[in-house]
């Protein structure tokens, strides 16, 4: 009899091809089972995201109004007491802003008047300014170009140089980059050169402006609505929701350096550990409540160890002994800090060994 389907004809053969082909199928409908979980852990993923992305820009929309309401009842009156409401809202606002510019990082794949005179009993200030201070030199000539007497050349005697510090406000400047393409006139070649990197993908912000805005707001303690005032006075209008997801953008693109720095410092055979308190904005209260900043420092120096010194913060929004447990916990060697009781899980491990000082160490004496 023909066979089109090429089966055995003998039943054994025939039983061991329908097994594997059932083992076969059953392998299949795991793979399948596998996949549809995934889907699904994804879509919930997602669905938590956009939920909180929904929520953020709710809030956003919120504070807004509120401010506009606080800037209204304002008008015509001064209330210090409202205008410290008001900035605590910019701030809340602010942080805001730098959250949903990182959660985008994460998601994104690819004229002048005479000088007065100074009194004479003034002290006159004398110093050398540092060499690397750019210098300008301005030349001081007589208005006649001859002696006004007998109409003679005149003759350099000598010089008085004197010199001012002058401030020359920074500058924003717009830097076109223009990729012309290029074709061959002997063949169809066409080229093209590669469009330069930016810090942050279609982002109009160079380094250089982001660098400042950072140093701004986090050395200068320069808020990112205050800069936006300052650029707006030079002619720039920045919204403020871009600056700070421009911050939130630079959070993350300074996360692997930050953790290389945790790495470097945890790597030392000793630490130097401490906490100290800030005030940090609590959302939707319009006051501030008190978190914490951990500093980790290693620093040989006066061992005489050539490693170069450095620290890494970490931030917690209390001071719970989890957190120098949990920042702690890949560390070996020996640690320097107070007595405070969060460190006790760590030294029970074994792998730390506790340094105290001589401050704490001597409460317990003169008790």
């Amino acid at each position: 009899m023909h066979n089109p389907l090429h089966l055995p004809n003998n039943v054994d053969e025939l039983k061991a091809l329908l097994l594997a082909q059932m083992a076969s199928t059953q392998a299949l409908q795991t793979t399948c089972d596998t996949f549809r979980q995934e889907r699904d852990t994804l879509r919930r993923e997602r669905d938590l995201i956009q939920q909180s992305t929904d929520s953020r820009d709710a809030e956003i929309i919120r504070l807004k109004l509120m401010i506009e309401k606080l800037q209204r009842m304002l008008f015509g009156r001064k209330s210090e007491k409202l205008v410290h409401q008001i900035d605590q809202l910019e701030l809340e606002l602010e942080e805001l802003y730098i959250a949903r510019g990182q959660v985008d990082a994460l998601l994104s794949t690819s004229t002048s008047a005479p000088a007065p005179q100074i009194p004479a009993k003034a002290p006159v200030l004398k110093r050398a300014w540092p060499d690397t201070l750019p210098r300008e030199i301005q030349l001081h000539v007589p208005e006649a170009a001859c002696c006004p007497d007998c109409g003679g050349a005149w003759q350099t005697l000598g010089e008085d140089v004197s010199e001012v510090l002058e401030h020359v406000p920074a500058t924003i400047k717009v830097i076109r980059h223009v990729r012309p393409r290029l074709a061959c006139t002997q063949c169809d070649t066409m080229a093209q050169a590669a469009a330069p990197s930016r810090p942050i993908a279609k982002g109009a912000a160079g380094p250089g402006l982001l660098a400042h805005i950072m140093v701004s707001k986090y050395l200068d303690h320069q808020p990112i609505y205050r800069q936006c005032r300052i650029h707006a006075r030079q002619g720039l209008e920045l919204p403020e929701s871009t600056v700070g997801d421009w911050v939130g953008e630079v959070h993350t693109l300074l996360r692997p350096l930050t953790a290389a720095l945790q790495r470097y410092v945890l790597s030392a055979e000793k630490l130097h550990a401490d906490d100290t308190p800030i005030a940090v904005l609590a959302p939707g209260t319009g006051k501030t409540k008190q978190a914490r900043l951990w500093t980790y420092v290693r620093d040989d120096r006066p061992a005489g160890v050539a490693h170069a010194p450095a620290v890494w913060f970490a931030y917690s929004e209390n001071r719970q002994g989890i957190h120098p447990q949990t920042h702690l916990q890949g560390f070996t060697g020996v640690l320097q800090a107070d007595a405070y009781a969060g460190y006790d899980a760590i030294y029970a491990t074994g792998r730390v060994i506790e340094a105290a000082c001589w401050a704490h160490a001597r409460r317990k004496l003169s008790g």
